[in-house]
């Protein structure tokens, strides 16, 4: 028989305790306006400085780095007894991105209850998590502290690996300040066996089944500034070498969508998609469609098998994207501008090399080159972790112990987050922020979006998730 899972050892009226204090703490992290890019700077190390008060208040001693003022991340680690190996590390992000609230139900960061939800700037991305990571901590401090132990310096009771945590500023501009910086200048607080971060283990409900996704990868993201150049003039006097028009005809081109190419990660999702189908013949060919030769075909089974919300992310995850996101041209109405400037988004598949992407860019603009230059900003390789290992196999067998009806499959994500940085030191790093959502919860709108929430019940279930991976990775077996 399968040994009980640890969250057993807490009574109902424990875990119910326990999920008041996760509210309580996720209410206080969203009233912290952690706003990335700052201005003025401090509200990231405000929010560290509060979950390193909330961790040392159970015993703990962690700690804050604060590369540039205000740029503050928190790091903190329990200990096992160093018989099971390198550590679990658990990641997570204190900024958010800009609001604007006008059309928001509620203040964004009033962090109010309603309708069985908590309303929020960083409710979803990525607050909740930061605060299922934190209480995993403070459970797992508090076995110590009952034996009579010293959580910040004594092996944790039933902990055979270390616990690492690291809630880290920037990861919404690139984690420059933030995970970056650790990994360049305290490799130690990142190197371990795997790491738990944002954006997977998120119920899915497609053609009556409930699917949980696990991020395994990310694509890639390259950044290009491109410059278009005219020749100034009246506006009186209309002419082809218009920046602005030309610049509207470069957009035009470059937001086409490219052709689909299958991909490992998305070939193992579309598998395990499939195999969860078996029992609906029509819904098991429509994703055999999808992961067909046909691109019109294909197209037609994504709309016909999925939500449009979904739809739009597996449209992006089948092939190179491009988004142009910055258009600048013209100083007055009546001046025809010599000069503009687009800045695009592009998010790559695996195989695909900046210089891939690059040449595809200039390929789409085509005749258009010799009044154009192509600058690139920034950019990130596609990351991949196996879908297989004692790691990932845990997080799959757990996500099934909490649902028994539910369908684990890996998937890559369509953005980048902090992952990007832990792959430089070799650390396979999953989309892990477990919530068991309603049928029909359009939660992908959520990230970055008006009205973000997270939902009360998808939290009661998500937390013992996360912390049975936790204590079962770094547990005696």
């Amino acid at each position: 028989m399968a040994a009980p899972l640890p969250s057993t050892a807490l009574s109902e009226d424990e875990w119910a305790g326990a999920h008041d204090e996760l509210v309580a703490l996720l209410q206080a992290l969203i009233r912290i306006p952690s706003i990335n890019p700052p201005n003025p700077p401090g509200p990231e190390t405000d929010a560290a400085r509060f979950i390193a008060e909330r961790l040392r208040a159970e015993g703990l001693d962690p700690e804050i780095v604060e590369p540039e003022p205000g740029r503050g991340s928190v790091l903190a680690r329990l200990r096992g007894d160093g018989t099971g190996g390198e550590p679990l590390l658990l990641l997570s992000h204190l900024d958010v991105v800009p609001v604007d609230a006008t059309g928001w139900r509620f203040p964004p960061f009033s962090a109010e209850i309603a309708d069985g939800y908590i309303w929020g700037r960083g409710a979803v991305d990525m607050k909740s998590m930061v605060a299922m990571e934190v209480m995993t901590l403070v459970l797992l401090a508090r076995r110590a502290r009952a034996a009579g132990l010293n959580p910040a310096t004594d092996p944790i009771p039933g902990l055979a690996r270390d616990v690492m945590f690291a809630c880290t500023a920037d990861e919404e501009a690139g984690g420059t300040v933030g995970v970056k910086w650790l990994v360049q200048n305290r490799p130690e607080t990142i190197q371990a066996a795997g790491a738990l971060n944002e954006a997977g283990g998120v119920s899915v409900d497609l053609a009556g089944r409930r699917f949980y996704p696990v991020m395994t990868a990310e694509k890639g993201r390259e950044t290009y500034k491109i410059s278009v150049h005219g020749t100034w003039g009246h506006g009186s006097m209309p002419r082809d070498d218009n920046a602005a028009v030309l610049a509207a005809e470069a957009i035009l081109r470059l937001a086409a969508p490219g052709e689909p190419s299958l991909t490992g990660p998305i070939e193992a999702l579309l598998k395990g998609v499939e195999e969860g189908l078996a029992d609906n013949a029509k819904a098991a060919e429509l994703v055999r469609a999808i992961r067909g030769d046909d691109p019109r075909r294909s197209d037609a089974a994504v709309r016909s098998l999925c939500d449009e919300m979904y739809a739009r992310a597996l449209r992006a995850l089948l092939r190179n994207t491009i988004s142009p996101g910055v258009v600048h041209a013209g100083i007055k109405y009546n001046i025809i501008p010599g000069e503009a400037t687009i800045e695009i988004d592009c998010r790559t598949l695996p195989g695909t090399t900046e210089g891939d992407m690059r040449e595809e860019v200039i390929a789409r603009l085509g005749d258009l080159m010799p009044h154009c230059t192509v600058e690139h900003v920034i950019g990130a390789p596609p990351v991949e972790a196996p879908a297989s290992g004692e790691l990932y196999n845990l997080l799959c067998s757990t996500i099934v112990a909490h649902d028994p009806d539910g369908i684990p499959v890996p998937v890559m994500a369509p953005f980048a987050t902090d992952a990007k940085w832990t792959a430089h030191l070799g650390v396979p790093t999953y989309g892990f922020s477990p919530l068991k959502l309603e049928p029909g919860e359009r939660f992908l709108e959520r990230f970055h979006g008006q009205d973000e929430r997270v939902g009360l019940d998808a939290l009661r279930w998500g937390f013992p998730v996360l912390f049975d991976v936790v204590a079962g990775f770094c547990g005696h077996r």
